[in-house]
């Protein structure tokens, strides 16, 4: 899909972060690869029989209850259940998280246009840096603006949009929210923004 017409009418952009700059699979498999080898080495379990249950389950079923699931199918003991939580929020991951090619070029262009990009993102501030942190940007980190709802208040509320327009006096219809789900687009209708969901740039 073009969005050079977007580019023409807004001045603001604001991105979720998980599926939408990048997919959300590329950072929890990574974290359950790193998981998987501590299991081993603590328990003598096969990270590589890990790591295959953990693909195909979460290619099948989503990421829900995921790690219930993957400790259940192999009796790994409950005390380790805080060495993945915390792996979730401050893995160093073996690969950089690369964005959706089609998205770079939307960034690329944005910044071009001398225009704001703000990434407004759901989720444990901590982990949700820590993505950040990890990704690959081509030099656009220096031109994104961070909100975290955690700070506010989670989508669907539009409290968080507020806070942006608030603080960088922006005009609601020379903005753009840019989602992957009914959250994020019930977050702009809740804040009266236009909403463009991401598979419409990623099915170009």
């Amino acid at each position: 899909m073009s969005f050079e017409k977007y580019l023409d009418k807004k001045e603001a952009f604001v991105f979720e972060l998980d599926n939408v700059l990048y997919p959300e699979k590329d950072y929890l498999l990574q974290v359950y690869f790193l998981y998987a080898q501590f299991i081993e080495y603590a328990e003598q379990i096969s990270a590589s029989e890990i790591i295959k249950y953990v693909e195909i389950t979460f290619l099948n079923e989503g990421k829900a209850e995921l790690y219930e699931k993957t400790t259940k199918q192999f009796n790994i003991p409950e005390k380790y259940r805080i060495n993945f939580v915390l792996l979730l929020s401050n893995a160093r991951l073996p690969l950089k998280l690369l964005i959706f090619e089609e998205v770079l070029r939307l960034l690329k262009a944005i910044v071009l246009e001398r225009k704001q990009i703000f990434i407004f993102t759901d989720g444990l501030p901590l982990m949700q840096l820590n993505k950040i942190k990890q990704m690959e940007w081509h030099g656009l980190e220096q031109y994104l603006t961070l909100f975290f709802s955690a700070e506010t208040a989670a989508k669907p509320s539009p409290m968080g949009v507020e806070a942006i327009i608030d603080t960088y006096n922006l005009e609601r219809e020379k903005m753009l929210i840019i989602g992957s789900n009914e959250v994020d687009r019930q977050c702009a209708e809740n804040a009266s923004i236009e909403f463009l969901n991401v598979d419409k740039l990623l099915l170009t």
